[in-house]
C-alpha cells in the first residue's frame, strides 16, 4: 500500500463486566468487536462524565492514552486505542487475566501463607525492568521524556496468570510533552508510597519511582509496610522522618545482600539512593540467580494460580 494511503475503520465495544472503580473513572472488561467477526477480549478505562468536562483532566487523559500507547514493553500495560463518546473519553487497554499485588497480599494474609522472598524479589525485578525502560524511553526529538510514574503501589502492579508482571496507570505521571503537573503546589500519588521528595512537595525524578519500589519490596518480603500510619499525614510524616528499620534484624529470610539492596532503596537523600532501575535490576537479578537457578515468570504464575484458583481479570 502507497505510505500515502490511510485505513479507516471502527471498533464496538461490548461491556462484559465492571473490574474496578475509582474516584477518577471505571474500568471494565469488555470485548472489542471488528470486522468480519473479529473479536478481542480488551479492558475499557472510562472516566467520569464529570471530570471529562474538566479541560484540563481531559488534556492528562489524553496525555497519558499517547504517552502509554508507545510504551511498548512485557512489562508494562498495552494501551491500543483512544476513544470518544457523546459524554466522556476511554482508554482500551490490553486485559491482564489475574490479580495485583494488593489482591495478592490480602490472600496470602488469609491463607496465612508468606511470599517466599525469592519471588518477591522476582516481581519486584520486573518492576524494576519496566520502569527502566519507561525512564529512558525518548521522544520523537531523541530527547529524553523524562518519564516518572510517580504511582507506584501495589494496586498499579498486575499479576497475570502466566506469571507476567506488569506496571499499569500512568495517570499522573511526568513526561515532557504528554502530561501537565503541578510538583511544588500539590503532591500527587498515595502517601504511603511517596518518596520524600513527593511527600516534601519537591519535584521528583526517576529515583523517586525507586523509593516507592523499595516501599512495595518490603510489603512483600515482610508483609507489612514500613511506613503505614493511622492516618495519610502520619504515613508521610513517618516516610520523611522515621529511621528505617533494619529488616534483617526482625525477618530472618532477608539475607546481607538483600538488606543493603533495601537500604539503598530507601535512602531519604536521592543522591545516596540507587540512581537508576537499571542497576536496581541487575542487583535484584544477582540476588535471585547468582546461584545458578531462581524463579521464573511459570514460577510464579504456578504460584498465583494455586494461591488464587478459577480465572481472574484485572485492569
Amino acid at each position: 500500500m502507497a505510505a500515502s494511503k490511510s485505513i479507516t475503520g471502527e471498533f464496538r465495544y461490548e461491556i462484559v463486566r465492571q473490574l474496578h472503580e475509582g474516584g477518577m473513572g471505571v474500568v471494565y472488561e469488555a470485548v472489542q468487536h471488528g470486522s468480519r467477526g473479529f473479536q478481542k477480549r480488551v479492558a475499557i478505562k472510562v472516566i467520569r462524565p464529570q471530570l471529562a468536562a474538566q479541560p484540563g483532566f481531559l488534556e492528562n487523559f489524553i496525555g497519558e492514552a499517547r504517552l502509554v500507547a508507545d510504551l511498548i514493553h512485557t512489562n508494562i500495560v498495552q494501551t491500543y486505542h483512544l476513544g470518544e463518546t457523546a459524554s466522556s473519553c476511554y482508554m482500551c487497554m490490553e486485559l491482564i487475566h489475574g490479580i495485583n499485588l494488593d489482591q495478592l497480599r490480602q490472600q496470602l494474609s488469609r491463607l496465612r501463607r508468606p511470599l517466599p522472598v525469592e519471588l518477591a524479589v522476582f516481581i519486584v525485578s520486573r518492576i524494576a525492568r519496566g520502569l527502566a525502560y519507561a525512564h529512558a524511553k525518548t521522544g520523537g526529538d531523541g530527547l529524553p521524556l523524562g518519564i516518572v510514574h510517580r504511582d507506584i503501589n501495589p494496586k498499579n502492579i498486575l499479576i497475570a496468570r502466566e506469571g507476567d508482571v506488569k506496571v499499569t496507570d500512568f495517570g499522573i505521571a511526568k513526561a515532557r510533552g504528554y502530561l501537565t503537573t503541578r510538583e511544588g503546589e500539590e503532591v500527587a500519588g498515595r502517601p504511603e508510597y511517596m518518596s520524600p521528595e513527593q511527600a516534601d512537595f519537591q519535584v521528583t525524578d526517576r529515583r523517586s519511582d525507586l523509593f516507592s519500589m523499595g516501599i512495595v519490596l518490603v510489603e512483600l518480603i515482610t508483609g507489612t509496610h514500613p511506613f503505614r500510619g493511622a492516618t495519610p499525614r502520619e504515613s508521610l510524616d513517618r516516610i520523611l522522618r522515621m529511621p528505617v528499620p533494619r529488616f534483617g534484624e526482625t525477618h530472618s529470610g532477608i539475607p546481607d545482600g538483600l538488606e543493603q539492596i533495601l537500604q539503598r532503596l530507601l535512602q531519604r537523600d536521592a543522591s545516596a539512593r540507587y540512581q537508576s532501575a537499571d542497576v536496581v535490576l541487575h542487583d535484584l537479578e544477582h540476588h535471585i540467580y547468582q546461584s545458578g537457578y531462581g524463579p521464573t515468570n511459570e514460577t510464579l504464575g504456578r504460584f498465583v494460580r494455586e494461591l488464587f484458583g478459577g480465572t481472574h481479570a484485572a485492569a
